[in-house]
């Protein structure tokens, strides 16, 4: 689903240089802002079940921290590279940004496959990492997280090793915890949920009622699964979701017309999100192509998976049926995409708006977890979509008053206000 032909961070300077001309920004601020603050490449030598030592190269990229802690989660994966995680660690700050919570952008990853690694494997990864970064990030400094293919339990291990390095208790160190040990309440649903309450104001924005849309996914992890929930209460219909195969290396699109029952699916997917083909076709689900999902005649397009996904190869079999594009994963869409995007008309709700739920979420499990005082659900969820919903429409009247594409008004949000808050420390 990668094409490793492709550079990330390429992609995110393009974006970034593209909105500094249009809002004017001096050189030495542009310079400033195109690469991360502070970068950390070190090895993790682990011992193996087998009694062997291997190496892994971890990865923190700190983008920026003028707003506020850097923020970010950490991925597992075995295509994982600097480049990507530079990339998500620039976007992690626009994501802050422009829901206008006060942090900062960073990103984290290690080079493994969990697939291939025994829960004590991981476990030695997730504090080795720690261990070679201490005294480089921490509640004041830099907060991560989950990401790709890492969980509460990851995060969990993380958080014992600082502070058993720091001799002290911090659970606003990390996010994601599970719930009893220092986790929030409605963080699981948090991404998929903000992105449709974003949906939900774009479709009242066109008159169109979201009971007679249908909608195409890409990806089964737990964007879309919250996503499909939120979308389906409101009374819209999925008919279509893609999903990745790690044993055949390929992806598949799971497609029912009469729409397909998230929890049904679940009872087939295995810990990683991957569907079983067997049983879903046993189940009367159209087993087609990986790119199938973007060739339906729904009204909405949702790529929740990895990056680089709408390309100059995909976007041009999008249908004509296609009201709007919500991007549930990070940079899924390359610039090439967005013009062919442009011309054919569809609204666009860009990645660090549409899934910024997630890091929203995670800003007030810090909170929380800083107060040592816990809300509930409700309340973090009815505070998740205000925070959602004033993001989008600010981004949204910014297109109208500038007559300008929904990524590039959010980016003009996003990085005037970093822009705003270096100028104001005297960094540039």
């Amino acid at each position: 689903m990668t094409d490793h032909s492709f550079n990330p961070f390429k992609m995110a300077q393009d974006q970034f240089d593209a909105v500094a001309e249009k809002l004017g920004l001096d050189d030495g601020t542009r310079e400033f802002l195109r690469t991360p603050n502070r970068e950390y490449h070190f090895n993790i030598s682990v011992r193996m079940d087998d009694g062997s030592y291997k190496v892994f190269k971890g990865f923190r990229c700190q983008h920026n921290d003028a707003r506020g802690p850097a923020k970010g989660g950490i991925r597992f994966h075995p295509q994982e590279t600097v480049d990507t995680v530079r990339a998500l660690s620039m976007w992690m700050t626009w994501k802050t940004a422009v829901v206008d919570i006060p942090l900062g952008g960073g990103k984290g990853g290690v080079i493994c496959d969990p697939h291939n690694l025994s829960l004590r494997e991981q476990e030695a990864i997730c504090r080795g990492w720690v261990r070679q970064i201490a005294p480089n990030i921490g509640p004041l400094q830099d907060v991560p997280a989950p990401d790709v293919m890492t969980n509460g339990q990851h995060m969990l291990w993380m958080l014992d090793e600082y502070e058993k390095i720091s001799g002290g208790r911090y659970p606003g160190f990390i996010t994601g915890k599970p719930v009893g040990m220092g986790g929030s309440l409605g963080r699981t649903e948090a991404t998929g949920y903000g992105a449709v309450y974003c949906l939900r104001e774009a479709l009242i924005e066109k008159g169109v009622d979201v009971k007679n849309t249908t909608a195409s996914i890409q990806g089964f992890g737990n964007v879309s699964r919250y996503a499909i929930e939120l979308y389906t209460q409101y009374g819209g219909k999925v008919i279509a979701v893609a999903s990745w195969d790690n044993s055949e290396k390929k992806a598949y699109t799971f497609k029912k017309e009469s729409g397909i029952n998230r929890d049904e699916l679940l009872g087939i997917t295995n810990k990683f999100g991957e569907i079983d083909k067997t049983k879903a076709a046993a189940m009367g689900y159209e087993i087609l192509d990986g790119n199938a999902w973007i060739q339906q005649d729904v009204d909405i397009l949702i790529p929740a998976a990895m990056e680089n996904q709408v390309n100059a190869e995909t976007a041009p079999m999008i249908k004509d049926t296609v009201k709007v594009i919500l991007e549930g994963a990070n940079g899924p869409t390359t610039p090439e995409a967005d013009e062919i995007i442009k011309e054919k008309g569809i609204l666009m709700i860009p990645d660090f708006l549409a899934n910024a739920g997630g890091v929203t979420c995670s800003y007030f499990e810090q909170v929380q977890c800083n107060t040592n005082y816990f809300w509930p659900k409700e309340e973090v969820l009815t505070k998740l979509d205000e925070k959602m919903t004033a993001a989008y429409k600010a981004v949204s009247k910014t297109a109208k008053d500038q007559n300008v594409y929904m990524r590039d008004a959010a980016y003009i949000i996003s990085i005037a206000r970093v822009a705003e808050a270096c100028k104001m420390r005297g960094w540039v």
